[in-house]
């Protein structure tokens, strides 16, 4: 029996019928939707907005959220496939979903109110209500304890000032999750366009993620109710509870950029021929063909144990580090050396290669640099804090 060439283990056999369900559902919504319009998209620097509707009807949004909120209510394991298939057409794509699915509407279901879950949740997963999430500022990165972004009760409101930097969805977007100092410690709030003094800028010039909006976010004594306060947390816990759902599923959104890059370059390698042979044919292309194959193939069986941990609940941070360690690496490796087999022909986008190894360099340095979780690893390791 033939072994598939993007899963030479069978992963998919560990699979149920219902996550195959899922994956063949996105995997054919990514080829007859997303592929056919991505590289224009990313030339014109586009985010293709009459996706949403259609990405929301199929249940991708919040879709490891109950039922009860208008959610699919899936598994850990389905959410990391619909990753996978989604960032097989871009990345930009798959940062939608992850920002609204893990970074919006999972902290009003975790740390809001009953009030702010049936509020919002329901119109966010039917996309009539679009979020963004405002952690990072210019000058912090890696460190969002180094915050500056200030919240001071004010009667019953808030009063916010401050800004945010590189926000994925930032000018779509109809509320932000807003984290900022106060005096009772980190505290997260929705901010809803519109409200007096909060604007947002959309940041051009940018060789990545071209078919995403990236933005600024800026607030000048914005108030905000107390009712839109998140209030079943406090502390850096809150985000970083967040990032720790998001990253999960870009832990598995890299590996179908890497197999869209290898489906890509395997076939180009069979067809073109140099020297009176294809370039299929060399030993050095067959080389790396197989070492891409191989790196595929243990990122996919790193995932699914990941999964499988999260389901039960026993997944913990510095697994998730380890794993988008790993498979952000590998794919950023896996694109580039498909550039190179593509020739000169790899450096347009009617090409996928350059496409996506340009968008994961921004996958690879958001929601924690690469060094960000080595050090988590070593920390992990020694005991001993290098941050």
């Amino acid at each position: 029996m033939a072994l598939q060439p993007y899963d030479l283990f069978d992963v998919r056999s560990l699979l149920s019928e219902e996550e195959r369900a899922v994956q063949d559902t996105v995997a054919r919504f990514t080829d007859e939707r997303v592929r056919p319009i991505i590289g224009d998209a990313f030339d014109q620097a586009r985010f293709p907005a009459e996706l949403v509707a259609e990405i929301a009807s199929m249940g991708l949004l919040g879709s490891s959220l109950p039922e009860e909120y208008g959610c699919a209510g899936l598994n850990a394991v389905s959410y990391g496939l619909i990753c996978q298939e989604l960032e097989r057409g871009d990345s930009g794509i798959r940062s939608f979903v992850s920002v609204q699915s893990s970074l919006c509407m999972y902290p009003i279901f975790a740390y809001g109110s009953e009030e702010q879950r049936q509020r919002w949740l329901p119109e966010m997963a039917a996309g009539k209500v679009i979020g963004c999430f405002g952690l990072t500022e210019p000058h912090g990165g890696s460190d969002p304890a180094n915050m500056k972004t200030h919240a001071r009760r004010d009667g019953d409101d808030w009063v916010i000032n401050g800004s945010k930097m590189w926000i994925t969805n930032g000018n779509l977007a109809d509320i932000a999750i807003v984290w900022a100092q106060t005096d009772d410690g980190i505290q997260g709030f929705i901010v809803e366009k519109g409200m007096a003094g909060f604007s947002a800028q959309e940041i051009k010039h940018k060789m990545s993620l071209r078919a995403s909006v990236t933005s600024s976010l800026f607030f000048d004594n914005v108030r905000v109710p107390d009712s839109n306060r998140l209030p079943n947390v406090k502390g850096l816990k809150g985000p970083l509870g967040c990032l720790t759902q998001a990253r999960y599923g870009i832990t598995w959104g890299p590996i179908g950029a890497a197999i869209a890059c290898l489906d890509e370059a395997l076939n180009y390698s069979k067809e073109r021929i140099l020297f009176d042979r294809p370039v299929a044919a060399t030993q050095s292309a067959q080389i790396k063909l197989a070492e891409m194959a191989r790196r595929i193939t243990l990122a996919q069986l790193l995932v699914l144990q990941l999964g499988r941990l999260k389901d039960a609940g026993q997944m913990q941070p510095q697994q998730v580090s380890l794993a988008k360690w790993n498979n952000c690496r590998m794919a950023i490796d896996i694109a580039r050396e498909c550039r190179d087999l593509l020739g000169a022909a790899g450096i347009t986008t009617e090409h996928a290669a350059i496409r996506h190894g340009l968008n994961l360099e921004s996958v690879i340095t958001y929601e924690g640099t690469e060094t960000v979780h080595q050090l988590v690893i070593g920390r992990e390791l020694t005991g001993i804090n290098a941050f």
